[in-house]
């Protein structure tokens, strides 16, 4: 049997009865509608930073090439999802395909992007919700905000899984309904020639549709990241599921699919929706004015810009405001959900200290979604900078792809053997192009902000010199993810 699949020791039956979760909680519906909420709050701001970073042009190569990574990454996860149902989802894939140290990155590398992007869209529902009430911006008062969703969210998800998932489910839904109106409304106002509007710079391949360059477009990529971040944390509650096996395929790529809609109806529809631009004293038009990609790009909120911009009434720019608040509390809901399943499964195995992995009489990992929280509220209140703190999830996010893509790729090529009730298209071709897109996408992130790749690097240090003074030595052998990679291990021995 190899070193890196080698049994160690196990646990009691009370041991994982101290650490189940609540199955049959959601079907492929909820699932679909959590992997929506995860990046819905993607549709109503960040992504269009994109458009200064590189222009329309930029940014739709950004749409369509990160669209393809994370579709066939999708397409690869719902087969190992449907095969290997477990609460440690991305972890549980890379350490069947790649080992303990293998497996162990992936899930630190989830477990960055699910602690921190909370931590950032925290930052954006403060000002968003500030902004609502015309309150001036103040430290404290931006905390105490903080404070109050982090406290609200956090305890509903203590009610159980099935509540949680429910709540994110309705949230979710506001949200969509929010971005239906949105397009309704400014579809009459669309006008192509607006998109390509920005002056090119005359870096090397600058133009109308790249107008800062080749450098431009490899920066957008970043941004087109925004459209599908967070999708993939779907596998994570397939241990709540009713049906994983059949549920998980049908909710990742429904949910999926939701996604390359919606995020191509904002970049066009968006992009090229301002027939008009605001001037200083709030009129439109007017001498100097701009339309289009050039104003919708440095905005805070580029929904509500374009309505604007476009003399829409107020009651539909209202609705749209309100409502996009309630897309940044999906993904921060669901968000802090994904978190507390990872660590969970982390702990359960032995990864992480093994007490904050049981569950309460409700079967929710109590310490899994407090330890988070603080975690994310301490940065969040602390730092205050919503960017930084995204291009750090971002970078951990795109580590974890590789990972995840790769393993599929492995488990296809070595693992034949898999039961699989879901069959990717393509097969491991498929997972093949995703791998090179996500090494892409390292590569353009580290490129964008090279201060937040460290920073998350210097975890990753960190955690894998815990690795190896304490997890590697107190691993669950009969954890569910270990016990998948040793029956593996077992049938490549009898081979």
């Amino acid at each position: 049997m190899s070193s890196k699949n080698a049994p160690s020791g196990g646990e009691s039956k009370e041991y994982f009865e101290e650490r189940s979760l609540k199955s049959g909680a959601g079907g492929w519906v909820l699932l679909a509608g959590l992997g929506v909420a995860y990046v819905i709050s993607g549709d109503f701001s960040g992504w269009n930073n994109g458009l200064t970073a590189g222009g329309f042009g930029g940014l739709f190569i950004a749409f369509i090439l990160m669209g393809i990574m994370y579709l066939f990454m999708i397409f690869g996860l719902a087969e190992l999802s449907s095969a290997l149902p477990t609460a440690g989802a991305g972890y549980g894939f890379a350490r069947r395909a790649f080992g303990r140290l293998g497996g162990y990155m992936t899930g630190v590398a989830i477990l960055i992007e699910y602690v921190i992007a909370p931590a950032a869209i925290s930052v954006f529902i403060t000002d968003y919700v500030r902004l609502l009430f015309g309150w001036e911006s103040n430290f404290m008062l931006n905390i105490a905000i903080m404070a109050v969703f982090w406290i609200v969210f956090i305890g509903i998800q203590l009610l159980g899984a099935g509540e949680a998932l429910k709540t994110i489910f309705v949230i979710t839904a506001i949200a969509v309904v929010a971005l239906i109106v949105y397009v309704i409304a400014i579809i009459p106002h669309f006008d192509a020639s607006l998109m390509l509007n920005m002056t090119p710079d005359g870096s090397l391949g600058s133009s109308e549709f790249l107008p800062h360059g080749y450098s431009g477009a490899l920066a957008t990529l970043v941004f087109g990241i925004w459209f599908f971040l967070g999708i993939e944390g779907v596998p994570l509650a397939a241990e709540e599921a009713k049906d994983p096996k059949r549920d998980m395929p049908r909710g990742l790529i429904i949910g999926m699919l939701c996604l390359i809609v919606f995020g191509a109806l904002m970049l066009f529809l968006t992009s090229a929706g301002t027939g008009h631009c605001i001037n200083g004293d709030g009129t439109l038009d007017g001498p100097g004015c701009s339309t289009g990609s050039d104003i919708i790009g440095p905005s805070g909120a580029p929904l509500i810009l374009a309505l604007t911009s476009s003399g829409l009434p107020a009651p539909v720019i209202y609705f749209v405001n309100i409502a996009g608040l309630a897309g940044l509390v999906a993904s921060f809901f669901s968000l802090t959900f994904g978190a507390s399943r990872q660590m969970f499964a982390l702990s359960r195995a032995g990864y992480l200290p093994r007490g904050i992995s049981k569950t309460s009489k409700r079967k929710v990992p109590t310490y899994c979604l407090l330890i988070p929280g603080v975690i994310g509220f301490a940065l969040g209140g602390s730092l205050q900078d919503g960017a930084t703190l995204i291009d750090i999830a971002v970078f951990g996010a795109t580590v974890s792809y590789v990972m995840m893509s790769a393993s599929h790729v492995w488990l296809r090529i070595k693992d034949k053997e898999l039961h699989r009730e879901y069959l990717t298209p393509g097969g491991h071709i498929t997972t093949g192009i995703a791998t090179f897109l996500a090494v892409v996408a390292v590569i353009a992130v580290f490129t964008y902000d090279w201060v937040a790749a460290s920073i998350t690097c210097g975890v990753f240090v960190l955690m894998i010199i815990y690795f190896l003074a304490y997890s590697s030595k107190n691993v669950v052998g009969n954890a569910p993810e270990e016990e998948f990679a040793a029956i593996a291990a077992a049938e490549e021995d009898l081979r």
